[in-house]
């Protein structure tokens, strides 16, 4: 199966699709765990496949450097390593690079920089990117950039010439087929002349898809949603968006509204390992004295295994006991809970109900957010 998409309805600027990959269909909008080391922390394929996931995210940065791209390469690529049979995105390691490392050189070529594991000095360039990708084997890849301070002007305009040119190189060194998209990346900071600008110059590369970086980096949520709402009418209505790096509930549901279609983020499974819970009534901390006799699921109505099963009470045990499965249950309730969103917000557009879905959603998970 070849790589496509096609928007089936939209209500205003929200669109429900479908994605095609060689791996499956991804329907859209949808939010993706992320599998940074080839795992979804303390939450095994099996439980993915029955929380519904339709989509993982994996780093290059991270694979690259432990266990080597080439050793998973000749494992058969991620999806035989990691035994998920559904579709993969990868990142570039962009990221990583510019956040995680200590840089040694970065040039129009590319970055020298030292790994956070050994120190050991290792470079990347657009090619090295790509290439590295080509070995993990993704359904959805993605052009290498560089992701600057988004208020910093100049530094997001030396960003974005410099990602323009990185994204035409990794064009270049792709082959031009179905069985792997590669997306570029518009940057921009929260500046509407240099987001058109780029988004303007990818266009000319005629990616199968395009997502919107340097956003959820220090901004705020206002210069956020201000941004989202003069980058997406520059994409192209007929190829998917996605939002990089974004996972708080009401960050979803605004997106959602102006036109996003994919989103990932480490913070359900982050957050889990710090004992919290996500909620319709906001995050809750389960090492709360308040829940030590609760007898009541983590979130009521929730569908998904840990609130199927355990009490707040046990979680809670478990997390001041600092047991594993705590984090276990923790992690497939808070994953659960953005997927079920996610797909929620789908359902309300096929519906033509979304204006209703997530005024309710946000008026009940905001009241709580700000009265805590």
């Amino acid at each position: 199966m070849s790589f496509s998409f096609e928007v089936i309805k939209t209500q205003g600027q929200a669109r429900a699709g479908i994605i095609h990959t060689p791996h499956g269909d991804i329907p859209t909008p949808v939010f993706a765990p992320v599998g940074t080391q080839a795992t979804v922390k303390a939450v095994t394929p099996q439980s993915l496949c029955e929380l519904d996931a339709s989509l993982i995210l994996s780093n290059t940065y991270h694979l690259h450097l432990r266990p080597g791209d080439d050793l998973i390469r000749d494992f058969g690529g991620l999806h035989r390593f990691m035994a998920w049979p559904g579709p993969i995105l990868t990142d570039s390691g962009g990221f990583q690079v510019f956040s995680l490392t200590q840089i040694n050189k970065i040039d129009d070529d590319g970055v020298t920089f030292r790994s956070h594991i050994d120190g050991s000095k290792h470079r990347f360039t657009p090619e090295i990117s790509v290439g590295i990708q080509q070995n993990l084997g993704a359904d959805i890849i993605m052009c290498f950039d560089q992701c600057p301070t988004p208020t910093d002007r100049g530094a997001v305009e030396a960003a974005v010439t410099r990602t323009s040119n990185w994204a035409a190189r990794c064009r270049a060194v792709h082959p031009d087929d179905d069985r792997q998209a590669l997306f570029g990346i518009v940057q921009g900071g929260i500046f509407e002349d240099l987001r058109t600008q780029s988004a303007t110059f990818l266009q000319t590369l005629n990616f199968p898809g395009y997502a919107i970086g340097g956003l959820a980096v220090g901004e705020s949520k206002a210069d956020m949603y201000r941004t989202l709402d003069f980058t997406l009418p520059a994409l192209p209505a007929e190829k998917p968006r996605y939002l990089m790096g974004v996972g708080e509930a009401d960050d979803l549901a605004e997106a959602i509204t102006r036109g996003v279609d994919v989103f990932d983020c480490v913070m359900p499974t982050r957050v889990a390992r710090h004992g919290s819970a996500l909620t319709h009534d906001g995050r809750i901390n389960m090492r709360n004295l308040e829940f030590a006799r609760d007898e009541k699921p983590l979130d009521e109505g929730c569908t998904c295994y840990s609130c199927q099963n355990f009490t707040r009470a046990y979680i809670r045990h478990l997390t001041k006991a600092k047991e594993i499965l705590g984090c276990m249950l923790l992690s497939i309730h808070n994953v659960h809970f953005l997927i079920q969103h996610v797909k929620s917000m789908r359902h309300a557009i096929l519906n033509g109900d979304l204006r209703e879905y997530t005024s309710a959603f946000l008026q009940r998970y905001l009241q709580t957010v700000t009265s805590n």
